[in-house]
């Protein structure tokens, strides 16, 4: 592949701005904590802050061009407005790109089955794919991600996000995929839609945006299915469903889960292909989550075989499911780290892997859930069932949105609720023990990713 990602002329010709000169970059970043040598800066302007206040700091970091609305003494491109620039380019790149584009949305799963697919796309010959990395899944981050593509990657994996109805469908017209997934439908940003038949539709609005021959990929054992299908039909040329039930286009016919590396499963893939691998991951969830992959590489026109040793080879995702050890005493601890986010489904989800992981005892730090509006406190309380089932002995709830639960579970459990994390950090080394596998799961804006530094890091 070229080293060069954008000259300063293909630049200002995608965002109709004027360089101010020559100049070549090799990389992509609105945030110039993430500023390296050769990147181009984008100064966005938004509500809180004005990223024209850091170039400096990113041309101290090595940036080879800024993109401004207003004139500086740096090299850069001048644009009457930097967001729309930021489209522009991403528009530019999606039209230069001559392979194959994926999007990638849902309630969750997200993120680990983007990062799943592109590990099965790129092992057969490194470099090859590109996807967007940490969750840059909203109305900058599709851009940035679409911008940072290189120019001869022939597959792209683009995960996309939503609050809102209409977010996805002006995010997948960006994208313009050739296949599009929605991995499940549940319970999420509940404080935003009527109903989870609403959320279903918000999410089928990533059909919309795929290109003329495209595939739609549907979880065939949502009860939202015939809703998503129904949402694909005017735009895809093929709908494919995937999942665990008889009838699944793309199925896990056998799973035999505590296998040496995981999850030994045998998958039938339409009627021509079976494939047998070991899932390095944990959960029928991550079973599900490996059929969706499965079905958009074969979609692709990828290499199954590949795809399968892929999916033996994963590693945890920071924050979505890492297996971390800690210090704890004079022993050690098992952490499951799903700290990044959570809603009532991955909530049941993750208690079930903790229900299956061995350990002398099994804890749960669980953070409160956001944006599920008026149905907040019943999501919450009805968590007690899934905590009791997975045999946790030992709670510690952190916020208030937690309160239900406490009530729920008080008088079942050891319990202690805390109003944040700072608080849930002070009581970690009275409350844990050698020997314990600990569940850290929240929404993001809880901040449980700094309990799980406390306990790594010992800070």
């Amino acid at each position: 592949m070229s080293d060069t990602l954008w000259t300063a002329a293909e630049i200002a010709a995608a965002t109709g701005g004027t360089a101010s000169g020559d100049f070549a970059v090799d990389a992509v970043a609105f945030d110039s904590r993430e500023v390296g040598p050769g990147a181009l800066f984008f100064a966005l302007t938004g509500e809180t802050t004005d990223g024209h206040r850091f170039l400096d700091q990113a041309f101290a970091s090595g940036a080879a061009g800024a993109v401004v609305s207003v004139p500086t003494p740096h090299p850069h491109v001048l644009t009457g407005d930097t967001t729309a620039a930021l489209e522009n380019l991403a528009r530019a790149s999606r039209a230069r790109m001559d392979g194959v584009v994926i999007g990638v949305t849902g309630s969750a799963g997200k993120t680990g089955t983007k990062e799943a697919l592109f590990a099965c796309l790129d092992r057969p010959e490194p470099g090859q794919a590109h996807r967007s990395v940490k969750s840059y899944n909203n109305h900058t981050g599709v851009p940035l991600s679409l911008a940072r593509m290189p120019r001869d990657t022939r597959f792209g994996v683009f995960e996309m996000g939503m609050n809102h109805a209409g977010e996805l469908a002006a995010l997948t017209r960006i994208v313009r995929p050739h296949i599009a997934i929605v991995t499940t439908i549940a319970p999420a940003h509940t404080e935003f839609f009527d109903s989870v038949e609403g959320i279903a539709d918000a999410k089928g609005e990533i059909f919309q945006g795929l290109e003329p021959g495209g595939t739609a990929i549907v979880p065939f054992d949502s009860p939202y299915r015939d809703r998503l299908i129904a949402a694909a039909q005017p735009h895809a040329a093929r709908i494919v469903t995937f999942g665990l039930g008889k009838g699944a286009d793309v199925r896990a016919v056998e799973v035999l889960h505590g296998q040496p590396g995981g999850t030994f499963i045998t998958a039938k893939i339409g009627d021509a292909h079976t494939l047998s691998f070991t899932l390095s991951q944990p959960g029928d969830h991550w079973v599900a989550n490996a059929m969706a992959v499965l079905a958009a590489v074969a979609a692709a026109g990828g290499d199954l075989e590949q795809a399968g040793l892929a999916l033996g080879e994963l590693g945890g995702i920071a924050g979505r499911g890492a297996q971390l050890t800690a210090r704890i005493g004079a022993g050690e601890l098992l952490i499951i780290d799903e700290s990044y986010n959570a809603n009532p489904a991955s909530m049941r989800a993750t208690l079930a892997v903790l229900a299956g992981t061995r350990a002398q005892r099994r804890v749960a730090i669980l953070g409160e859930m956001r944006e599920l509006g008026v149905e907040s406190e019943r999501y919450h309380a009805e968590l007690d069932g899934p905590i009791l089932d997975a045999g946790v002995e030992a709670v510690l709830l952190v916020g208030e949105g937690m309160a239900p639960l406490a009530r729920a579970l008080e008088g079942r459990v050891d319990l202690v609720h805390v109003p944040d994390a700072a608080s849930a950090s002070a009581r970690l080394a009275t409350m844990l023990r050698p020997g314990d596998a600990v569940l850290i799961k929240g929404s993001n804006g809880v901040g449980l990713s700094r309990v799980v530094t406390a306990l790594t890091q010992g800070a």
